[in-house]
């Protein structure tokens, strides 16, 4: 598990530290850890929607959070539980691209231990770093 839920960082909210050796590692640690938020069981989570997401920023930061706000918009807004099939990463030109294939179905709490309900990810200590090797993320998510 690539990721990691952080004690103390955010008292009405949950924070986490996501890490990898690539940025999409980086990236699926960040999503699988925001849709574990939301649900115990990750594997409960079948293939039967997909989705593609597309983004470019400036800033890999801003990257991260917009992709991540993706998958709260696609629970909201289509009630679909998303997981990363593929992602791409590419750099260039001052701008930074993720290109992703995304699987899933709709939330059924029957079948889906539901945790609580991801309202938003926010900027508030949010932090994207690449050190000894390691792309490493802070998020902090607004339940």
């Amino acid at each position: 598990m690539p990721y990691k839920y952080l004690e103390d960082v955010a008292i009405a909210d949950v924070a986490f530290e996501a890490w990898g050796a690539t940025l999409e590692e980086l990236f699926t640690a960040a999503a699988e850890a925001t849709m574990n938020i939301m649900v115990a069981d990750l594997a409960t989570i079948t293939s039967g929607e997909k989705r593609k997401i597309a983004l470019e920023e400036e800033n890999l930061d801003l990257l991260l959070f917009n992709f991540l706000q993706e998958l709260v918009f696609y629970k909201d807004a289509e009630r679909l539980l998303l997981r990363v099939a593929k992602v791409r990463i590419e750099q260039g030109d001052g701008i930074v691209r993720v290109e992703a294939e995304l699987y899933g179905e709709e939330l059924n709490p029957r079948k889906h231990d539901l945790g609580v309900d991801v309202k938003a990810i926010t900027l508030h200590q949010f932090q994207v770093e690449h050190s000894a090797g390691a792309w490493r993320a802070n998020v902090i998510v607004d339940v």
